[in-house]
């Protein structure tokens, strides 16, 4: 197997340098220059997302590490161009998305196999993904918190849903019944969510051979202390009236290393940071917290400085300020967000008392002793309810996962009575799901039972993360009460 994927990526390699794809630090370039070798190569990072790209030399930061020319980008524009019929029949079902028509093009590919253009290309894609799309009910109801179940659960219609509205289309261009079911479907949209970029001409974007290759590293926040981003930090009104500050603008502006560079008609590769010989040169995507990695990428990171956990206010707090919902959270570090700690402290003044403080809602400072000790008390109460309705705690969570970990290096769970009881019942569960798990092992367990174990482990790890920021939230109230 490992022979043939080499074969398959040296050929898909040879494939990209004929088409222009290039990571000569020079613009010069032939087509018969190796897209790879002269600042990149594809490299193994077992523990920090399996295959990427490493840097074949020193690099610095901004500089230009990968062309692709747009000729080479799989994208709706480009396949209707070289297949008529593909056109045609796309052209007789407008009300077919952007994102539909590319995933359906996807199909239409793989469905010629050999014959494809994008062949060498297709053969690099996943055969699954583990976006939250492709979650079972079990690995949907193992995420625990109703947030997060909820968006999996839409997360799944919506694609039944858009593959319900392909299926005229598809069966008019004479896809094989494989190519026709759900489950290619989920590969297809899964392989647009997870690996297409902008483009300014599509919504839907493209597919960039070999720039899919670069993992993510997530954009530092400028600050997640809300205590420096008061008075001294100037702050810009928006038309909608949202406050942004510069600092947050100046992070905005470079979020993304990549981007289609319309003079040069090429999308273009820059480095994020500083590069050593040997080091995984990483790409932002964007800003994303651990749920949305997962619902649009299929993985989490263990450290994302992006992450949030939300809990329910009190239906009047909501009404108290101009924050929109989506910036009330908690940070991490445990942190309440500028707006949460800002509508938490205002919440907390009596009623009687508001008028003469909301000129200073937006100051970042205490509003009196009082009230933020209110607060804080306040905060550590709903996060501990929030933590005593769910079936586990974060060190079960941690446990389960070892468990799992352990089953997949020696085939053997422990024995259930041996586990505390929520353990038990989820992990009873799953092998009643999956019955030949425990007697055959995992050597002979089908793929859907292996890739339901690791979506299983992604939900538990979810929760898991969601669960320390609101352990980390109690202990900074607590020791705020205590100051």
């Amino acid at each position: 197997m490992e022979v043939a994927e080499e074969m398959n990526l040296k050929s898909f390699l040879k494939w990209a340098a004929e088409l222009g794809i290039s990571d000569s630090p020079s613009t010069c370039t032939t087509q018969s220059d190796s897209c790879l070798g002269n600042t990149l190569c594809v490299s193994n990072f077992p523990n920090a997302g399996g295959r990427g790209l490493a840097a074949v030399r020193d690099i610095k930061k901004g500089e230009l590490i990968l062309r692709v020319p747009k000729g080479a980008l799989m994208t709706s524009q480009n396949l209707m161009r070289n297949d008529e019929a593909f056109s045609i029949a796309v052209k007789n079902h407008p009300s077919l998305s952007s994102t539909q028509i590319l995933a359906v093009g996807l199909l239409n590919e793989a469905n010629k196999g050999k014959s494809s253009r994008w062949w060498p290309y297709l053969k690099q894609f996943p055969r699954s993904y583990d976006t939250l799309a492709d979650f079972g009910k079990f690995e949907i109801q193992a995420l625990q918190i109703d947030d997060a179940i909820w968006a999996a659960q839409k997360a799944s219609r919506k694609a039944e849903e858009e593959w319900n509205e392909v299926t005229q289309l598809m069966h008019e261009l004479k896809l094989k019944p494989q190519f026709l079911a759900l489950k290619a479907w989920l590969w297809a949209s899964g392989s647009i969510s997870s690996r297409t970029m902008h483009i300014p001409w599509d919504e839907a974007g493209c597919l960039c051979p070999v720039g899919d290759f670069f993992n993510y590293a997530a954009p530092e926040e400028e600050t997640s202390n809300y205590e420096d981003r008061g008075a001294g930090k100037p702050y810009s009104l928006q038309e909608n009236g949202t406050l942004i500050s510069e600092t947050e603008l100046d992070a905005a502006a470079r979020l993304i290393d990549a981007g289609y560079e319309k003079d040069v008609s090429s999308y273009h590769f820059y480095a994020r940071r500083n590069y050593r010989k040997g080091d995984q040169v990483l790409l932002s995507y964007g800003t994303y917290t651990n749920l949305e990695l997962l619902q649009h990428y299929g993985f989490l990171l263990t450290e994302n400085p992006n992450d949030k956990a939300f809990i329910p206010l009190e239906p009047d707090m909501y009404s108290l300020c101009s924050w929109d919902n989506e910036s009330l959270y908690i940070h991490p570090d445990g942190k309440p967000s500028f707006a949460l700690l800002s509508t938490l402290r205002f919440w907390a003044v009596p009623k009687t008392s508001r008028k003469s403080v909301v000129h200073l809602v937006y100051s970042g400072n205490r509003l009196s002793t009082e009230s933020e000790v209110v607060a804080m008390r306040w905060l550590i109460t709903k996060c501990r309810t929030a933590l005593e309705v769910l079936q586990t705690t974060a060190p079960e969570d941690c446990k389960l996962l070892n468990i799992l970990n352990k089953f997949q290096d020696n085939h053997k769970f422990p024995e259930i009575k041996e586990m505390p009881p929520p353990l038990a019942s989820e992990l009873c569960a799953f092998i009643e799901k999956n019955k030949n798990v425990v007697s055959e092992g995992i050597c002979s367990m089908s793929s859907v039972a292996r890739r339901s174990i690791e979506r299983w482990k992604l939900a538990i790890l979810w929760r898991y993360l969601y669960k320390q920021i609101l352990c980390s939230c109690i202990l900074h109230c607590s020791a705020v009460i205590i100051i």
